[in-house]
């Protein structure tokens, strides 16, 4: 093995690195029984980044217009607050935030599929925090998806 192969294949990351090894690790998602493409599929970064976007503007619209009456330090905070209470309601009961829907996402619980309140709230809480959902397993699901129980699908 010359030196541009070991290069290459370190600079490919360790998931190449493995399947040049002999490593099989299949689709994203095929360990949870997901399918590999369409409905029901694992949710792919962009959309899931995309409907992000869109909840945390939408909440800190309400934040700026209905909390503080104006923009101020503390328009951030309560935009935090909004998009907690907004992510407990709607992936706590019917499994997607406005901007999931608007991406064609959806949050399910492993298993049930459907997500319980009190599985919305451990996820919306540890996204809140921010750290949990920077640390991502082998399939792309965040460390809050992972302790809650949940996967974010596409519908």
């Amino acid at each position: 093995m010359d030196n541009r192969q070991v290069v290459g294949s370190w600079l490919s990351g360790p998931r190449a690195a493995a399947e040049e090894a002999g490593a099989d690790f299949g689709y994203r998602g095929e360990h949870l029984g997901l399918p590999e493409q369409g409905p029901g599929s694992l949710a792919r970064p962009g959309r899931r980044l995309g409907a992000l976007a869109v909840d945390w503007t939408l909440c800190l619209l309400i934040a700026y217009s209905l909390i503080t009456h104006g923009y101020d330090q503390a328009t951030g905070n309560w935009a935090l607050v909004v998009f907690f209470v907004l992510g407990v309601l709607t992936v706590g009961t019917i499994g997607f935030t406005p901007g999931k829907r608007l991406f064609g996402l959806r949050v399910i619980a492993l298993g049930t599929g459907r997500v319980s309140p009190g599985r919305g709230l451990v996820r919306t809480l540890l996204l809140c925090l921010a750290l949990p959902a920077l640390v991502w397993d082998r399939d792309g699901r965040g460390l809050h998806d992972r302790l809650a129980g949940t996967v974010e699908v596409r519908i």
